[in-house]
């Protein structure tokens, strides 16, 4: 497993992480107890050091099954969480006592001194404006609650916004062959201010295996059924913003660019690599098995100049940004 460093400033961790949104077991359908000791465990034995969550997946418990995970471990993985959606802080009530009061519940569910990096976790963009919530994050660091501080966004004008703070250590974003936006709005600015780039949905919710049809079922608990069309939280997290049916059109349409060597998931997740201005890609696992193809993006060779510019010309030929609902 290659490695990058987090920014100008960070540790080095490992450039593929593991996103633990399914350790939740609330919006990707169940993960027992085992199952997610199990993605952990070929995770760490895979040469994952950098894991992704947040308070509110599962209401918490993608953080506890994490903090019992490592307890006691000998490897040095650092643990990115967010917050900002869950524990009465959304979507105005951003002081400073009901965010020390979430992070103080994370550093309880992780077990640790100290969180590597905590993120405002898609807050609205007026309150990032105000900027009294990064004063806050300011203050958590001096008193050691926490080591970082970043932001999950939902858009680049959002992303934009934050890069202004002092501070900042990291920008978590989607990014993936149908949104392509980051590569000419964000990543030049975010190298220059040696700010690390986290990439979210690197498959689209999936769309990038290839492996679904427009008549694909989904669990009852799985975003994937019940945010579509942005039911419960911004649309733009469920398949990429496009939707089942569009999204399965144009994955069908890039089947036959991936190289004869590679999965389209391998080819979607080393697409991200390539650039970079990307510190560490994020995608989840609902098996141990995934963990392990998901890992195997960072031994690849480069997709080279041609594949790039075809999967370049493939977004703009499609128009694929008019497509995208949701802020991007």
């Amino acid at each position: 497993m290659r490695t990058r460093a987090i920014g100008s400033a960070g540790p080095e961790v490992s450039e593929v992480g593991l996103g633990a949104w399914q350790l939740g077991s609330d919006c990707w359908g169940d993960v027992s107890d085992g199952q997610a000791e199990r993605i952990l465990r070929r995770a760490v034995e895979g040469g994952v050091t950098f894991i992704d969550t947040a308070d509110v997946y599962g209401g918490g418990r993608s953080e506890e099954r994490i903090g019992r995970f490592l307890k006691g471990r000998s490897e040095d993985i650092f643990v990115a969480t967010k917050l900002g959606r869950g524990g009465g802080l959304y979507p105005d009530n951003y002081t400073y006592d009901a965010i020390r009061k979430c992070t103080e519940g994370s550093l309880q569910r992780l077990e640790v001194d100290a969180l590597d990096l905590t993120q405002l976790h898609c807050i609205p963009a007026q309150v990032m404006r105000d900027g009294e919530v990064f004063e806050h994050l300011r203050r958590l660091r001096r008193e050691g609650k926490i080591r970082r501080f970043g932001a999950s966004v939902e858009s680049m004008d959002e992303a934009l916004l934050c890069l202004e703070q002092d501070g900042l250590a990291s920008l978590q974003i989607i990014f993936n062959i149908f949104r392509q936006k980051p590569i000419d709005v964000l990543f030049e600015k975010a190298k220059a201010a040696g700010v690390a780039i986290i990439v979210r949905l690197p498959l689209a919710s999936g769309l990038l295996t290839g492996k679904f049809a427009k008549d694909t079922t989904f669990a009852e608990n799985d975003h994937r059924r019940f945010n579509e069309d942005g039911a419960s939280f911004n649309v733009g997290e469920t398949f990429a913003g496009l939707g089942l049916a569009k999204g399965v059109d144009l994955a069908d349409k890039l089947k036959p660019l991936a190289p004869a060597n590679m999965t389209m998931a391998q080819m979607a997740i080393r697409w991200v690599l390539d650039f970079d201005a990307v510190s560490v890609v994020i995608p989840g696992a609902s098996r141990a098995e995934q963990v392990d193809a998901n890992a195997t993006a960072s031994d690849l060779a480069p997709l080279g100049e041609k594949l790039h510019k075809e999967l370049r010309a493939f977004y703009e030929r499609e128009e694929i940004e008019k497509h995208i609902r949701g802020p991007y």
